[in-house]
């Protein structure tokens, strides 16, 4: 078995499982500007405040992991990147408060937490955003030590990636609320989601380009024969998911919306993937050169072995017991 492959995998399954299941979660803060009625916004909290909380578990294994084995890749990331990963963490910390606090506050400070619950999700969204750009540009290592400055991390690449994001959980957002309301609040969902696909995918198609332009390795990757043509199906279905979710959105499907911007979502993280393998740290560190001994990587893959499946499990028990449609008449808190 090569334990390091196996780690990597992990890993990348645990960031994407964050991705998916807490983008949808920001993406109803990101989306609260676009409703202004207390009962709008009491009905698209309660859509996810049962399972909100536990979709940071996999933020954390994702870190836990990347410590266990890959503990070079995990102190130049974050030497690299603590300032970015501080902002987004701060911002998550103020809006997990501001989720809480907004059930429980008086009618004249609600607006406070509503406030706050705004820019606690576009922060972290972003601020997240920025981490992926910065990763991606590249991280300048030097005798296995970051040897860059601390505000690297921000550049045009990565404030863009860093917007891109947000467009990318505001259409999460708005597809799960099609999926868990009715009525007018999904009526202007389906506006949205209209609206908020077709700039996701220009964003797609600028990072698409973007990448290549700055690295002439990926470009190579996605661009020479015969790669250009085992890697084709990427942006093919890419476009294929594009057309399926504008069907759907005209013809007011509820499930499907979600499920084709989940694929845009997957697609998207697997080209990224695609451009940086077999680097963990972009553009010269391969995931064997940053390793951890093969003694601790097993040791620390017989606990993820167990906890994977737990988290899984509670997981889709969670959302199978508050499945369905959520109404007006309906309160979490």
């Amino acid at each position: 078995m090569d334990l390091s492959l196996t780690w990597a995998i992990i890993i990348l399954f645990g960031i994407m499982m964050y991705i998916i299941m807490d983008g949808f979660d920001l993406g109803i803060g990101i989306l609260y500007p676009f409703f202004t009625e207390k009962s709008d916004r009491d009905l698209m909290m309660n859509t996810v405040a049962p399972v909100w909380d536990g979709n940071e578990t996999w933020l954390v294994l994702g870190g836990a992991g990347l410590l266990a084995a890959f503990p070079l890749a995990y102190s130049v990331i974050l030497s690299a990147l603590s300032l970015p990963l501080l902002f987004m963490l701060m911002a998550l910390i103020f809006r997990g408060v501001a989720f809480e606090f907004r059930f429980k506050a008086n009618e004249s400070e609600r607006h406070f937490w509503d406030k706050a619950f705004i820019g606690g999700s576009i922060a972290a969204t972003f601020f997240q955003g920025m981490t992926l750009g910065a990763y991606l540009q590249g991280i300048k290592v030097v005798d296995q030590a970051y040897a860059g400055g601390a505000l690297d991390w921000i550049s045009p690449f990565s404030t863009f990636t860093g917007l891109g994001l947000l467009v990318t959980y505001a259409l999460l957002g708005s597809t799960w609320l099609i999926l868990k309301t009715s009525g007018d609040l999904q009526s202007i969902c389906y506006k949205l989601s209209k609206q908020i696909s077709v700039v996701l995918l220009g964003i797609i198609v600028v990072i698409s380009l973007w990448t290549p332009w700055m690295d002439s390795r990926i470009a190579a990757r996605w661009f020479s024969m015969p790669n250009i043509l085992w890697l084709s199906p990427v942006p093919v279905l890419v476009g294929l998911c594009f057309f399926q979710l504008q069907r759907a959105l005209q013809r007011r499907a509820e499930t499907s919306p979600f499920i084709y911007t989940l694929g845009l979502v997957m697609l998207g993280y697997a080209g990224l993937g695609i451009s940086i393998w077999p680097n963990i740290i972009p553009p010269n560190l391969s995931i064997q050169a940053a390793a951890a001994p093969a003694s601790s990587q097993q040791f620390a893959l017989v606990g993820a072995l167990i906890i994977i499946p737990m988290i899984l499990m509670y997981t889709a028990w969670g959302y199978y017991i508050f499945r369905g449609k959520v109404s007006k008449d309906e309160a979490y808190h």
